[in-house]
């Protein structure tokens, strides 16, 4: 995880166009759905416009799109025509599932193509066209464009061929027995507000997130090298139990999630989650109101950033912190999620209160 200090340092960085911090950072830029070296030429964004990655799959599998004038899949100081090539082939048709006989029509060798990216980048070409045909359709949908037309527009002819894209991006069984090697299992859920996805093991829920979220690869890659495992389509108990809870949710008829939860962060993010699960149903609380609640009232700022970690959205509610002005604030599933989580919950919570009014009152005749 980048911290606020590296953010800050990469930015400036960014701004000084510092040939030193050259594949130590990629810069994403929200307002033209590029990511650049730190070297590149373009304007500079502004700060809050820029999402910092150690690594250019990230920025892929985040929905960014290589700049055309840093090119920042090619190596610094020369670039690779044969990576040039193969960029502008998957610009040009990023649905394409790529054959053997595509890289014949452009004269390349797919086994060189596969050294070249692994070496330069960690990953084969195959794995960076896949990444942004799934980084592609997360943007579409986060556009708000109909999950049919994203399948169409993607290449994908079923829901199931969808789903099974984002499966790719989270490892695969180990092919022997290994008793050191842990399993996951992953779920896709469909909800009101949009499909999520839930990672567990048997014990409890390591993740809940939209499928939609900004970053949720690197979520599910952090889970992945944390826990030392693979995760791997499937159900366990825990999954079919925040299924069950989350159609009860969104209902308005469960106010307090029972599901067991992993939390894998640091003391400091643990402490801030469970004074966040304590916020009650139907109620919010300021950024500076949650800091006074843990006993650290300058740490707001820290306190934003843990929210911001937060992988169990909904169960551990976030949604409930909006700024000391009323503003919303920022929410990883959305600002249109969050006003809509907010209003729900306001609104069963006075329903729950009137029905337990009326429970009280004695009959009049």
């Amino acid at each position: 995880m980048i911290t606020e200090v590296e953010k800050q340092e990469f930015y400036q960085a960014l701004l000084d166009k510092n040939v030193h911090y050259e594949s130590v950072f990629f810069v994403g830029v929200q307002t033209t759905g590029v990511f650049c070296r730190p070297t590149c030429p373009a304007r500079k964004p502004k700060f809050e416009n820029c999402e910092f990655y150690r690594a250019a799959q990230e920025a892929l599998l985040a929905s960014f799109r290589p700049c055309m004038r840093c090119r920042p899949l090619s190596h610094p100081n020369q670039v690779s025509d044969l990576v040039r090539t193969l960029v502008d082939a998957v610009e040009a048709d990023p649905s394409k599932r790529w054959k053997d006989c595509d890289f014949e029509e452009l004269s390349v060798d797919a086994s060189t193509a596969r050294r070249q990216f692994k070496k330069r980048f960690g990953m084969t070409f195959v794995e960076y066209a896949r990444a942004r045909r799934v980084g592609l359709a997360m943007k579409q949908i986060r556009d708000g464009e109909a999950v049919i037309d994203v399948q169409l527009n993607t290449g994908y002819e079923s829901s199931s061929g969808f789903r099974d894209a984002f499966s790719k991006i989270m490892g695969a069984a180990p092919t022997k027995a290994n008793h050191h090697y842990k399993i996951l299992k992953a779920s896709w859920l469909d909800t009101k507000l949009g499909p999520m996805v839930a990672i567990a093991d048997d014990e409890g829920l390591y993740l809940l997130e939209f499928v939609d979220r900004r970053g949720l690869e690197r979520e599910v890659e952090r889970l992945r090298i944390k826990k030392k495992a693979a995760i791997i389509l499937g159900e366990t108990e825990p999954i079919q139990s925040i299924a069950f809870e989350l159609e009860s949710y969104f209902n308005g008829d469960l106010k307090d999630f029972k599901i067991p939860i992993h939390l894998l962060g640091s003391p400091f993010q643990r402490l801030v989650w469970d004074e966040l699960m304590r916020i009650p149903y139907g109620a919010t609380r300021s950024y500076m109101a949650q800091a006074a609640a843990i006993g650290k009232d300058k740490a707001y700022r820290a306190v934003a950033n843990a929210n911001g970690a937060n992988q169990l959205a909904i169960i551990i509610p976030c949604h409930r912190i909006i700024n000391s002005n009323g503003d919303l604030g920022g929410y990883g599933g959305g600002i249109a999620r969050k006003q809509w989580l907010i209003d729900h919950e306001r609104r069963n919570a006075r329903y729950s209160s009137k029905s337990a009014h009326y429970a009280k009152t004695p009959p009049l005749f």
